[in-house]
C-alpha cells in the first residue's frame, strides 16, 4: 500500500508540475498577434489584437516606448507616434519639438502622425491638426472628412464624398490631388501623396522627383506613401512597391499580406497569419571601408568619407543625393554630413557635394582653416577664428556667434564651437538640451544629432543633450578625442583604444582592436583610423527590420483575441494544463480507491 501511495504521489506530482509549467509558459509567452502595422522614419509600431501597441527600432526620442492601455489604431511618424484609444481619445508619444505629440482632448475616429505634426478626424468629421505649421500643414479646411494623413510639410484628407483635399506646402504640386472618388489617401515623408480610388486604381501626385511617382497599373486595395518610395496592396494580397530602391525597400517578399506600410528606408507588411515582415534598410555599405592608406576619416548619416595620403577623397555608402561622389583634386580635410559632404581644398577653399536643397552644399567663398558638414547646414572656421555657417537655419543653427574660435562642429540642427579660452558655445536647436554646454574648460567639442560631447581639460569626457539610448552617459577615464553620433558616442582613449557608449546593441558590433589615431561616429555607424592609416568601420544599425521574434511568425492556430497561445493542432495550452490537472485529480481518486480496497 505504501508503494502505491508513493507511485501515485509521484504521478500526481508530475501531472501537476506539467500543468503548472504549461500555465507558466502560456503566461510568459506573448500570444498576441498584429492586426495593423505602421512604419515611421527609423522605427515601426504594430497594433495587437489585444489592443496593445508594440514598437521597435530607433528610440532616440522614446518613440519605441509605447504607452500601456487598449487602442484601436496606431500611426508612426518620423520621431513620434500617435494612437487612438478605444474611448476615442488620442495619445501621442516620442518627439515633441514642435508640439506634434500634444494631442487635443476630445473624441476622434482616426489619427495620423507626420514628420513634426499630427492630424485627427473628430467624431463629427472635422479634421484637427497640431504641431509644426511652418507651411500651413496644420491649417485643415472645414467640412466633414472620413480619413486624414499627415506628411512632412503637407496633409491630405478624404472628404465624406470621396474627394481628396490637401493643404500645406505646395512646392512640388503635392496639393494638386487628382479628381475622382477615393477610399483612402496617404502622404509620404517628403512631398509625395498617393491614394486608392473606388475602382481600385492607385494614383500618386507631385513632381520634380528623381524617381517614378506614378503607381503601377492594376487594382489595389490599399496604398502607403513613404520617403522615396510607395507600396500598395493588390487585391490578391500581394505587395508591390515603386520608387527608389537603394535600400531594398521595393523588394517586397512574395505571398499574401493583409496590410502594408512604407516608411523612410523600410517597408513592412502584415501577413494574414498576423506575422510582421519588413524589408529594406539593406544599404549598410557605409561600414564597408575601402582598402588603402588614409590620413583622415569622417562618418556621416549613411555614408563615410576618407582622406587619402595623396589628398584625394574617397567616399562610400549611401549615394542617393550624390554625397559619395567626391570631386577629384587634392584636399586637406573632409567631413561627411547627412546627405552631403564637404572638403577643404589645398587653397583653403571649401567645396561641398550632394544634397543642396537648403543651400548646404553651397559653401561661401574665401579661405577656411576647417570645415564641418552637419544635417542640412555646414560650418567653417575662418583663418581669423571667426565661425561662418551656411545652409538651413530653421533652428538658428547657422547663426554663429561672433568672437574667436579654435574649432567648430556642425550637428543635425545645432552647432558648437570651441573658443580660445576653452569654453564651448553652442547655438541652434536646443530641444534636447544639446546646446547647454557645461561651463568648464574643454579641448575638444563634437556636435551630434541630438546631443553634444566634449573632452575636458582633465581629459574626461562630458556629454549633454538627448540621452534616450545612453549616448550622453560618457565612460569615465581619460580620452584624447570624442565624437558624438546619432544614438551613440565614441571616444579615443589615450592608449589609442576606441570605446563607445549608447545605442551599441550590447556589444554586438565592437570597435577594432589595436591602436587608433582617430574616431568618427556617424548616425548609426562609426569609423576609426589606425596608426597604419587603415580605416575600419562598423555599424550598430538594426532598426525597423528587427521585428520582435514573437511577432515574426505566430504559432499555427493563433487566436485572434490574444487570450492565449495555441499548439499546432489547435489545442490550447491552458486546455492541456487543465486536462493535466483533471488527470491528476482522477488519478488521485483512483489511487485512493485502490488503497481503500486493499485495506
Amino acid at each position: 500500500m505504501r508503494r502505491q501511495l508513493v507511485a501515485g504521489g509521484l504521478a500526481i506530482g508530475l501531472l501537476v508540475a506539467l500543468a503548472v509549467a504549461l500555465i507558466s509558459g502560456a503566461s510568459a509567452q506573448r500570444s498576441e498577434r498584429a492586426v495593423a502595422i505602421s512604419v515611421g522614419d527609423e522605427h515601426a509600431c504594430a497594433l495587437l489584437d489585444s489592443g496593445a501597441i508594440e514598437c521597435w527600432g530607433n528610440n532616440v526620442f522614446y518613440e519605441a516606448n509605447e504607452p500601456a492601455g487598449v487602442f484601436s489604431a496606431v500611426s508612426a511618424g518620423r520621431w513620434h507616434n500617435c494612437g487612438l484609444r478605444q474611448d476615442g481619445a488620442i495619445e501621442c508619444w516620442g518627439g515633441n519639438e514642435k508640439g506634434q505629440s500634444d494631442a487635443p482632448v476630445g473624441m476622434f475616429s482616426a489619427v495620423s502622425a507626420g514628420e513634426e505634426h499630427s492630424c485627427g478626424v473628430r467624431v463629427s468629421g472635422a479634421v484637427e491638426c497640431w504641431g509644426d505649421n511652418e507651411e500651413g500643414q496644420t491649417d485643415a479646411p472645414g467640412g466633414a472628412f472620413d480619413a486624414v494623413s499627415a506628411g512632412e510639410e503637407h496633409s491630405c484628407g478624404v472628404r465624406v464624398g470621396g474627394e481628396v483635399e490637401c493643404w500645406g506646402s505646395n512646392g512640388h504640386a503635392q496639393l494638386y490631388a487628382p479628381d475622382g472618388v477615393f477610399i483612402e489617401v496617404s502622404t509620404g515623408s517628403r512631398r509625395n501623396s498617393c491614394g486608392v480610388q473606388e475602382n481600385g486604381t492607385a494614383k500618386c501626385w507631385s513632381y520634380s522627383f528623381d524617381f517614378r511617382v506614378d503607381a503601377p497599373s492594376g487594382a489595389f486595395s490599399a496604398v502607403s506613401a513613404g520617403l522615396w518610395h510607395s507600396c500598395g496592396l493588390r487585391e490578391d494580397g500581394s505587395a508591390e512597391c515603386w520608387g527608389l530602391n537603394f535600400n531594398g525597400q521595393l523588394d517586397a517578399p512574395s505571398g499574401a499580406f493583409s496590410a502594408v506600410s512604407a516608411g523612410a528606408l523600410y517597408s513592412c507588411g502584415l501577413r494574414k497569419s498576423g506575422a510582421v515582415e519588413c524589408w529594406g534598410g539593406g544599404d549598410e555599405s557605409q561600414a564597408n571601408a575601402p582598402g588603402g592608406v588614409f590620413s583622415a576619416v569622417s562618418a556621416g548619416r549613411r555614408h563615410s568619407c576618407g582622406l587619402r595620403e595623396d589628398g584625394s577623397i574617397d567616399c562610400w555608402g549611401g549615394n542617393d543625393e550624390g554625397q559619395a561622389n567626391a570631386p577629384s583634386g587634392a584636399f586637406r580635410a573632409v567631413s561627411a554630413g547627412s546627405w552631403y559632404s564637404c572638403g577643404l581644398r589645398e587653397d583653403e577653399s571649401v567645396e561641398c557635394w550632394g544634397d543642396h536643397g537648403y543651400g548646404q552644399a553651397d559653401a561661401p567663398n574665401g579661405a577656411f582653416s576647417t570645415v564641418s558638414a552637419g544635417g542640412r547646414h555646414g560650418c567653417g572656421l575662418r583663418e581669423n577664428g571667426a565661425v561662418e555657417c551656411w545652409g538651413s537655419n530653421s533652428n538658428g543653427q547657422s547663426d554663429a556667434p561672433s568672437g574667436v574660435f579654435s574649432a567648430v562642429s556642425a550637428g543635425r540642427r545645432h552647432s558648437c564651437g570651441l573658443r580660445e579660452d576653452g569654453s564651448i558655445d553652442c547655438w541652434g536647436d536646443h530641444w534636447s538640451g544639446q546646446t547647454n554646454a557645461p561651463s568648464e574648460v574643454f579641448s575638444v567639442v563634437s556636435a551630434g544629432t541630438w546631443h553634444s560631447c566634449g573632452v575636458r581639460e582633465s581629459r574626461e569626457v562630458a556629454c549633454w543633450g538627448s540621452n534616450g539610448n545612453g549616448q550622453a552617459d560618457a565612460s569615465s577615464g581619460a580620452f584624447s578625442a570624442v565624437s558624438a553620433g546619432g544614438v551613440h558616442s565614441c571616444g579615443l582613449r589615450e592608449n589609442g583604444l576606441v570605446e563607445c557608449w549608447g545605442y551599441t546593441f550590447d556589444g554586438q558590433e565592437q570597435p577594432p582592436a589595436g591602436k587608433q589615431i582617430a574616431v568618427s561616429a556617424g548616425t548609426f555607424h562609426t569609423c576609426a583610423l589606425s596608426e597604419a592609416g587603415r580605416i575600419a568601420c562598423w555599424t550598430i544599425y538594426r532598426g525597423v527590420a528587427d521585428v520582435p521574434a514573437w511577432l515574426r511568425a505566430p504559432a499555427v492556430g493563433m487566436p485572434t483575441t490574444g487570450t492565449g497561445g495555441l499548439l499546432g493542432d489547435g489545442v490550447g495550452v491552458r486546455d492541456v494544463a487543465l486536462a493535466a490537472m483533471g488527470a491528476a485529480a482522477l488519478l488521485a481518486v483512483f489511487i485512493l480507491r485502490r488503497v481503500r480496497g486493499a485495506g
